[in-house]
């Protein structure tokens, strides 16, 4: 009797076992043999194209998993993130999202896909803003141009890509907070409007920092200010804007993962697990810091509370700015 109930213990356990090892269980599973494809919503080359390339190039020689890279910009990442929204929910589909995944849903009276919706899957990683104007200029710090603007309202701009953008929006947040008056300078995009600083065509300009980092290091552009809530490693002489005196003013490109809505808990987990031992090697983060790009490597709930964040700051933003889309 006492080897029977010895072997009853062993198979119960045995059993246990089998249903807890990740190698059995159907989630962890999901994604094995399959090819996951990463719309992209943006053209060739830009921040979120590098990123994809090089976190999935990692997540394939790490662990084996196929990949496949999809560019599909349109609409203002509408026509992207619509894609993946109408796909299958099984991880083998994701979008690599940015500001304009939360500003779309806020600006734009109606979309063909909930954003709410999405799962996220992990946050990669951020840029922050940077307000540089260029080397000639007389202003040294963020409090010379704010006195100067005080006293020529409306008269001073800035450029930035838009409108509606991550850039546009967060100059308005300034003016709001600085309580000055800037005439805003839209343009095709960061680089554009870097050229433009650089040519005198316009006093300054808000951009994300790798749009600007080699300009800073050729010594052609002065930073006045950084817009994340401590100093940028890159620039550690430069004060940010809470440091200036403006209390939570905060703001940067981000970049992540999401799938579509429904999309198993064990298939983002395992997605998300591999993407944060992708970011986490040495080489990546050494590539992502040449880029401009701070590794963040928050998941699941995190990324999600962080979106959250993100839309309400941007619904007040948008709201007492009267910022529209084109």
């Amino acid at each position: 009797m006492g080897d029977h109930r010895l072997k009853i213990i062993a198979v119960v356990i045995l059993a246990a076992f089998a249903i807890l090892s990740p190698s059995h269980a159907g989630a962890q599973d999901a994604l094995r043999d399959k090819t996951i494809r990463i719309i992209v919503p943006f053209p060739p080359g830009g921040s979120a194209d590098t990123l994809a390339r090089i976190v999935t190039q990692q997540a394939t020689q790490a662990g084996g998993q196929r990949f496949v890279i999809e560019n599909r910009p349109g609409a203002g990442t509408i026509i992207g993130t619509e894609a993946v929204a109408r796909s299958a929910p099984d991880g083998t589909t994701l979008l690599m999202m940015s500001n304009s995944f939360v500003i779309n849903g806020i600006v734009r009276a109606s979309l063909p896909y909930d954003p709410m919706a999405f799962e996220p899957v992990c946050f990669l990683v951020d840029s922050p803003q940077v307000l540089v104007v260029n080397d000639t200029s007389p202003w040294r710090s963020l409090k010379d141009l704010v006195d100067a603007a005080k006293a020529r309202p409306g008269e001073l701009s800035y450029a930035a890509v838009g409108p509606a953008t991550t850039q546009h929006i967060a100059g308005e947040m300034f003016k709001q907070a600085a309580g000055i008056n800037l005439t805003y300078v839209p343009y095709p995009g960061g680089a554009p409007a870097v050229t433009a600083l650089v040519g005198g065509h316009v006093p300054m300009v808000l951009a994300n920092y790798n749009e600007v980092m080699e300009q800073l290091r050729a010594g052609k552009l002065r930073p006045l200010a950084v817009a994340s809530r401590e100093r940028i490693k890159p620039l550690p002489d430069v004060p940010t804007f809470i440091e200036a005196g403006y209390k939570d003013y905060e703001t940067s490109a981000f970049f992540g993962l999401v799938a579509p809505a429904k999309t198993p808990p064990g298939t983002l987990d395992q997605l998300g697990s591999m993407l944060v031992s992708a970011l986490q090697a040495p080489d990546v983060t050494a590539k992502l810091v040449t880029q401009g790009l701070d590794v963040v490597g928050k998941c699941g709930d995190d990324f999600r509370a962080h979106i959250r964040r993100q839309h309400d700051k941007y619904f007040r933003a948008i709201r007492d700015g009267k910022i529209k889309a084109e």
